[in-house]
């Protein structure tokens, strides 16, 4: 089983959800189920997501893809995201 790990820091999460929320049909259409969305107890406007991949090659398109880049830059998402693939 793969996985999908990413880690950024957002101007604001209430914004950067919303948008997040909307992107959902997009995670879906590349093979990825949100397992876990997590904020950091100190820092809240630094979000972890986990993702299972059901296709690791759609999900790694999916995260270089100019959608993805479009929804990080409107959500308010600082800096380049951390992404990792991984699997058991």
């Amino acid at each position: 089983m793969h996985y999908l790990l990413v880690r950024h820091r957002v101007v604001d999460f209430a914004r950067w959800h919303a948008v997040f929320e909307g992107h959902s049909q997009a995670q879906k259409d590349a093979g990825l189920l949100l397992f876990h969305l997590l904020r950091d107890t100190t820092d809240p406007d630094l979000v972890v997501m986990l993702f299972r991949a059901d296709d690791p090659e759609a999900a790694r398109a999916f995260t270089s893809s100019p959608d993805a880049a479009q929804a990080a830059q409107s959500s308010g998402v600082l800096g380049a995201p951390e992404i990792f693939l991984l699997e058991e």
